[in-house]
Formats: structure tokens, C-alpha cells, sequence
């Protein structure tokens, strides 16, 4: 279980501007070049120390490394956890661009820093390997190749998305609580977001509970489901804002809700957000299988919580993690050897077991330990087989270049400035959106 001062894996709640990430790793490019030193063996000749670097929890127990280092006696495994994502991120790209000095010998990225990272593959160790084709979905590999083949990251964690749901809440509001029967309620196999949203009106005219806790975590399950949501998949540039219609479309839906009355007004992973758990703030969100700890992290105590085999407009994936081997390191390939390992079927379904990590390997995903996994706090529902199922509905991985970090949150915080903070209406919110991503570049 995750500590409660220690923030859960989150991929919407960033603040740190990709631009200037890109900017200060092209400075590094620039001034330092490529290292002319020859690739450290595998430390099979004598002993050494390998640093592992993450942000929240990966599943990497002691138990669990103790048993690499049990096969590799010469290897010290030693894990570095930054305390959260934002924090791992910003040491990441400060080193970089210092050349790699102090980097761990393997650094844990989330996807939505890949498309700044893989515009400078020589900074990384070339993970490629024919032996582990096969490993992993393909898209989770996609994500993660550069377009000159190198692949720079292994696949950890990927965030099949259904939805989380407080049954005593839908009991008091005349809803069904069956989790089949709030799966059909919200649209089943062909589940829409209006689907999701007229559920969410019907909920509100009965009960003084918001239907759903976050705009911003609501437009980030949203806007995923689209192929190239902010700039042209051929070029790599920008979509103009003003002009593109498929996100003003979700824009106006979240608006519509909030005009409805559905939204709990709040911003994920703040303290207001955090105390709504233990005072019946909401009765849905969106949920990618990491998002179940986050929530009886905060709800425990709080009796109710259940999983729904549901989500609108098909299937979503939100999050994800990969392991990378900065090329700075001395010992690039025992790292190499120890993330392939790592991200081994066998060690992803221990990570599961442990944290929730739903794993991005086919073989883990497959494995009878994830299948019969169930989840205690949510009313025994059978997480294992839910998220698996909802990643098999996942339809390949949106693209996304170097502006889709700044882009999207110059959206989200438009939406926040309408619900969260209520300083602006929603034209003049998407208009100031509009302004500021033009000004991206």
C-alpha cells in the first residue's frame, strides 16, 4: 500500500512546462555532444552498484530485488524513490541536460514524457532486443520507439481505465448497484460519454452528491480516446486550438455537465480532492487500475466503493510507466539486464500483487495470479479480470508529440478556471486556452 504523504502515480496533475524540459536537454545536446567512453560490461568481472530510481510505488519490494541479487551476487541493487513524478521529472531533465551526471543507472519515466524524451535518443541506452519481442503489447512498444527504431524505454505499468462508483451512494439515489448493472446503466459494451453523463443527471436529480470528482481527470480520459488530439500525427506540429474541433467538442461536453450540476468542482490530487473521499464528494471517476489505490488510500473506512466493467467510448488508457537506461551511466548494460527483469511477466505480476500496477505484458496480463486477483475494498470485485478485459479494449496508443504536454494542460486549466475556480466564464476560458497555445509554438 502506497504511504498517504506519498502521491499516487499521476499522470494529469503535472506542472512542470515540457517546453522548457525539451529546451534545456537540447542546451545539454548542444554543449556536450556524445560520450566517446566505451559501454561498461555487465559487471560480471567483479562488484557493482546499481541504482534504480522511481517515483511513487512500482511494486519493487525488498523481497523482490533481493532475489536479483541473489542470481547476480556481484550486483547491489539500491532503489532511489523520488516522492513523486514531478520530482523524479525535474531531476531527470535538469541531469540531462548537465550531460547525465547523477542519473541513476536505470530512470523511470511516465509516458507523457516520451515525446520530449525521444527527440534525443542519444541520451539513452538502446533497449532493443529480439529476444523480448513479443514481451509486451505492441502499442505500450510503439510508445516508447523512437523513428529510427531505437527503443529507449521497458514497459512497466499501463492504465486500462473503467469506472470506480460508490454503490451505497447509487442505493440512496434509486440506481442499481450491481456492478453488471451499473456497467449496463452507463452503456455497456457500446458505452457512451453522453451515456456516462445522462447517468450522471438521472443520479443528480436524487441525490445532493456530484456525479463525478474532477473536470480535469474527466477531459484527460476523454481526450486520450482521440488518434492525434493536438498536433498532426505526419508533422509533429500543432493543431491551431481555435480550430479544432474534436476538442472543443469534449470542451463543451464537460461544460454541458458542469452546467448540470455533475461535476464535485475539484482538482485531483489537492487536499480538497483528498478529503471528498471521507465525505461522500462523488459518486464516480474515471479509474485506470492504478487509480484503486489511490482511492482506499483516501476512502478508507468508507464502505461503498466498487468497479465497474464499463468505459464510455470504448476502451482508455491513462498512464504508464517504463524503465530507461540513461547512456551517462557506467554500467549501461548490467542496467539493461536488470530492466529487462524487472519487466520480466514473471516480476510485472509480483509488481501487481503488490501495488496494483496492472502489468503491460501480455504473459503477466495472462498469468493466473492477475485473472483471480481480487480487490477487498471494493467490494471483492475481480480487478484482475476487469482491467484485463478493459485493455483488451484499448485501441492502440494516441499520438503524441512534443507540444501535447503543454497543450493539454493550457486545456485543463481552462476547465478548471470555469469549475475549480470559477474566475471565468467557459468562452472566455477557452479563449485564453486558445491564446496561450497559439503562443507555444
Amino acid at each position: 500500500m502506497l504511504s498517504s504523504t506519498r502521491p499516487t502515480r499521476r499522470a494529469a496533475a503535472r506542472t512542470l512546462q515540457a517546453t522548457a524540459g525539451v529546451a534545456a536537454i537540447a542546451l545539454a545536446l548542444t554543449a556536450c555532444g556524445g560520450s566517446d567512453e566505451p559501454e561498461a560490461g555487465s559487471g560480471d568481472d567483479g562488484p557493482i552498484t546499481l541504482k534504480v530510481a522511481t517515483f511513487n510505488d512500482f511494486g519493487y519490494t525488498d523481497e523482490l530485488l533481493a532475489e536479483y541479487t541473489k542470481e547476480h551476487p556481484n550486483v547491489t541493487v539500491e532503489p532511489v524513490t523520488a516522492a513523486t513524478s514531478d520530482d523524479a521529472r525535474s531531476n531527470l531533465t535538469t541531469k540531462l541536460a548537465a550531460g547525465g551526471e547523477g542519473l541513476a543507472d536505470i530512470e523511470a519515466i511516465e509516458v507523457d514524457w516520451l515525446p520530449e524524451l525521444t527527440q534525443y535518443p542519444d541520451l539513452f541506452t538502446d533497449l532493443a532486443d529480439p529476444e523480448l519481442d513479443g514481451r509486451w503489447v505492441d502499442w505500450k512498444v510503439q510508445q516508447a520507439t523512437t523513428p529510427e527504431g531505437k527503443v529507449i524505454g521497458y514497459g512497466t505499468d499501463i492504465g486500462p481505465e473503467a469506472i470506480c462508483y460508490r454503490s451505497d451512494l447509487f442505493k440512496a439515489a434509486g440506481l442499481p448497484t450491481d456492478r453488471e448493472e451499473v456497467a449496463e446503466l452507463l452503456g455497456g459494451d457500446d458505452a457512451t460519454w453522453e451515456d456516462y453523463f445522462a447517468a450522471g443527471r438521472e443520479f443528480v436529480k436524487e441525490s445532493d452528491v456530484p456525479w463525478y470528482d474532477s473536470v480535469g481527470g474527466t477531459f484527460q480520459g476523454m481526450v486520450n480516446q482521440l488518434p492525434a488530439a493536438f498536433e498532426d500525427a505526419e508533422t509533429g506540429e500543432p493543431k491551431d486550438l481555435a480550430t479544432n474541433t474534436e476538442v472543443k467538442d469534449i470542451y463543451d461536453q464537460i461544460i454541458g455537465s458542469v452546467d448540470d450540476g455533475l461535476s464535485a468542482g475539484l482538482t485531483q490530487w489537492d487536499g480538497d480532492w483528498d478529503a471528498a473521499f471521507q465525505k461522500d464528494g462523488f459518486a464516480t471517476m474515471l479509474c485506470p487500475g492504478w487509480m484503486t489505490g489511490a482511492i482506499e488510500e483516501r476512502a478508507g473506512g468508507v464502505k461503498g466503493w466498487d468497479v465497474a466493467n464499463v468505459f464510455p467510448g470504448g476502451g482508455g488508457n491513462w498512464g504508464g510507466s517504463f524503465l530507461t537506461v540513461p547512456a551517462s551511466g557506467k554500467n549501461t548494460e548490467a542496467a539493461k539486464e536488470l530492466a529487462a527483469w524487472l519487466t520480466a511477466p514473471e516480476q510485472q505480476t509480483k509488481a501487481f500483487e503488490s501495488a496494483g500496477t496492472f502489468p503491460s505484458q501480455i504473459e503477466a496480463q495472462e498469468s493466473e495470479a492477475v485473472q483471480s486477483s481480487t480487490n477487498e475494498f471494493f467490494n471483492d470485485a475481480p480487478v484482475g479480470e476487469i482491467f484485463s478485459t478493459r485493455a483488451q479494449a484499448i485501441d492502440g496508443a494516441p499520438y503524441k508529440g512534443a507540444h501535447y504536454f503543454a497543450i493539454r494542460d493550457e486545456v485543463t486549466n481552462a476547465l478548471n478556471r470555469v469549475d475549480v475556480s470559477k474566475s471565468q466564464d467557459a468562452d472566455k476560458a477557452w479563449d485564453e486556452a486558445v491564446e496561450k497555445a497559439s503562443a507555444l509554438g
